[in-house]
């Protein structure tokens, strides 16, 4: 498909609302026209992390109001939308089904079709919005909330689970480890702060699966490991916090590192492409960075202000699975949603 069109998305999967605007010129990588985010960081602040029901109810205050002001920052009227996309999966149930309800409800009343959007797939694809935009084909280390996988990509809509996390994913070990170390929610950018400020080689941290032979990641026993230190520092933890954070973030780097790494020599692939929360951890960057040069890889990262939860890469998967006729958008409004979706099951027949 190469007309254009312009494609609302919508994200509500979990503690963010987003809702962006993209364009297809084109065969082209789609072009952003807008996007907004609202985070609901602040409210579950008090609960130590993410109520669902009180997620659900505030993405139903948010999306509208944050529609109306894509539209107006865009300088484009709702009826010239052409696609509404929206989040079917992975999430939170409930989140998710206000999303889709939205959308589904928009489109209904437009009369425009809609298209529901893997929210991986989404975050898979969300450094072709950056100024550095990869090409097929690719390996894909997504690390974003509770998956951490590696992917090979030689398509939109062709993905090969190379390994994944068959406990704690990456991000899970960030949050846990923080909230072991009485850091708050959300843990792990409030532990990669304090990070900078320690000595990652102060304690002697696992890097678990690191000489498995395949490309399967475990945090668990990291977290576990983490507990126990900080149990055996005691009334010293506070002083050593720092050296704490820093080591178990170096263990979840190195892992990262190099299984990415491994990932590329078992493809034979250059080019890797990083998306998802943890993809913005200074670290990890990095040292990918450096790792990648030296073998003579380039790496592709999104927009900082992309790499959370957002409408844009919604709107684009949408646009971008479109043009490579992947998937028809559908006149058919009843909806449902996925709250558990393998992002390599995706197919034609969705």
């Amino acid at each position: 498909m190469t007309a254009n069109l312009l494609v609302l998305g919508i994200e509500s999967s979990c503690d963010e609302t987003g809702v962006a605007l993209v364009e297809t010129r084109g065969p082209g990588v789609p072009v952003l026209c807008a996007h907004a985010l609202h985070s609901q960081i602040e409210m579950h602040q008090a609960y130590g992390g993410v109520v669902p029901e009180l997620a659900s109810r505030d993405h139903i205050r948010r999306v509208l109001p944050l529609t109306q002001k894509v539209l107006g920052e865009a300088g484009r009227a709702l009826t010239e939308v052409d696609v509404v996309a929206y989040t079917r999966g992975p999430g939170l149930a409930g989140a998710l089904l206000v999303g889709a309800g939205v959308a589904c409800a928009l489109g209904a009343a437009l009369g425009k079709p809609v298209l529901g959007v893997h929210h991986l797939e989404g975050h898979l694809l969300s450094p072709f919005l950056s100024l550095d935009p990869p090409q097929f084909p690719f390996v894909a280390l997504l690390v974003s909330g509770g998956h951490t996988q590696l992917m090979r990509v030689d398509g939109v809509g062709h993905y090969e689970l190379l390994g994944e996390s068959i406990d704690d994913a990456a991000g899970e070990a960030f949050d846990k480890s923080a909230k072991l170390m009485g850091l708050g929610y959300p843990g792990g950018p409030a532990l990669s702060k304090l990070a900078e400020h320690g000595d990652a080689a102060a304690f002697k941290l696992p890097r678990p699966l690191l000489h498995s032979g395949n490309l399967d990641f475990s945090f668990a026993g990291l977290k576990t490991a983490v507990l126990v230190q900080a149990k055996k520092l005691g009334d010293q933890l506070e002083a050593r916090k720092a050296d704490l954070a820093a080591s178990t973030q170096a263990a979840i780097v190195e892992v990262l590192v190099k299984k990415s790494l491994a990932a590329l020599r078992q493809t034979g692939l250059k080019r890797l492409v990083v998306a998802g929360g943890v993809g913005a951890n200074r670290s990890l960057r990095l040292q990918l960075d450096a790792a990648c040069l030296a073998v003579g890889v380039r790496v592709h990262y999104p927009e900082l202000h992309l790499c959370t939860d957002n409408g844009a890469m919604i709107a684009l998967a949408a646009a971008m699975r479109l043009q490579a006729g992947q998937q028809a958008a559908s006149e058919a409004y009843a909806f449902d949603v996925k709250p558990r979706w393998p992002l390599n099951s995706l197919s034609r027949s969705l």
